[in-house]
């Protein structure tokens, strides 16, 4: 325009000069037609942001955002866009939750892959229900916790599992730790899990159990995080609390030991290499908790074919005659079975 000079450049939003058309800097700059625009979304650093598409908008120049950020994360070199970051880091720090609906739609298979990579984290542990008769009477080994939380009460020996521990190992490693049995048991299955939200105070907390049965066990040394380490007969423990939700575990293994007696022979894990038929019999009376016929508990063992085997001597001593020693027999169920 004759008469007026150049209009200088303003500045754009990183204070570089833009290409502008030439105007009379005293008159008003012409407003030129163009289309409106289209917004669109964009995570960045766990915020949304609103930016306009346009060409003249191409500088970093956010119409809306929410919360408010700085603009670090935006590259001058790049015609003010974001820097690109790997689709891992951009799923990670895309927000799921609150993201308007817009942003859903363009950003749905982003979102779908970080609901399923947002896990809620939790600890595993393993508990050892340890069974033995001292003196034809059923026990359990329990620990006195030294540490909360339920500090001074009665639990089963466990722990949480190591990261590269498979979780019978952990069940033997814990035992021994806490108790000081180093025995492997004779017996040793996998009862449960036990998985209440609310089981464990401190966090979340998955618990694998296991039934452990051994004959003569000595008396245990209490180690690691356990003040003290006993054995404990059924009536001992009848109006005893006990920690977590550790009583329904033990009334679990309880109630799998008497089921199993009946059609395996898991009797004789309670017994010596070489026992008589009384001293079975005392041991489902032990965990039954009522007493058997002799002469009719006799025939029901030597009518299951495998389930003991005779070893050709006997045991003499007190009255009446000697009494022929057995041992265990390659029947792991028994058929018929020893019912109750």
């Amino acid at each position: 325009m004759v008469g007026c000079s150049p209009r200088a450049r303003l500045p754009n939003s990183y204070g570089t000069p833009s290409a502008s058309p030439h105007a009379c800097p005293t008159s008003t700059p012409a407003i030129r037609s163009r289309s409106i625009p289209t917004p669109r979304f964009y995570c960045q650093d766990n915020n949304i942001a609103l930016r306009c598409s346009s060409r003249s908008e191409q500088h970093g120049r956010v119409l809306a955002r929410r919360p408010s950020a700085d603009v670090t994360h935006l590259d001058p070199s790049d015609c003010g866009r974001r820097r690109r970051r790997p689709l891992a880091a951009r799923v990670r720090s895309a927000p799921v939750s609150g993201v308007p609906p817009a942003l859903r739609s363009r950003r749905h298979s982003l979102a779908d892959v970080a609901l399923q990579s947002d896990f809620f984290p939790f600890y595993v542990t393993v508990d050892v229900v340890v069974l033995t008769l001292r003196e034809d009477v059923l026990h359990v080994l329990l620990v006195e916790r030294g540490s909360k939380p339920y500090l001074g009460e009665l639990a089963l020996p466990g722990g949480f599992v190591q990261p590269t521990e498979d979780l019978e190992p952990a069940a033997l490693r814990e035992l021994r730790e806490e108790t000081g049995i180093s025995l492997r048991p004779r017996y040793l299955e996998q009862l449960s899990s036990y998985g209440a939200p609310d089981r464990d105070p401190r966090h979340r907390t998955i618990s694998i159990a296991y039934l452990a049965v051994l004959p003569r066990l000595p008396e245990p040394t209490a180690g690691t995080d356990a003040r003290a380490a006993g054995w404990y007969s059924l009536e001992e423990v009848a109006d005893r609390a006990l920690a977590f939700d550790h009583r329904d575990i033990l009334e679990d293994g309880l109630e799998r030991a008497r089921a199993k007696l009946e059609y395996t022979s898991l009797a004789t894990a309670f017994c010596d290499p070489e026992f008589t038929v009384a001293q079975l019999r005392r041991v489902y009376e032990a965990v039954w908790g009522r007493p058997l016929d002799p002469g009719n508990f006799h025939r029901k063992v030597l009518a299951s074919p495998g389930f003991v085997e005779p070893t050709g001597r006997v045991r003499s001593g007190g009255r009446g005659r000697p009494s022929q020693l057995y041992r265990a027999g390659e029947a792991a169920v028994l058929h018929p079975p020893v019912l109750r």
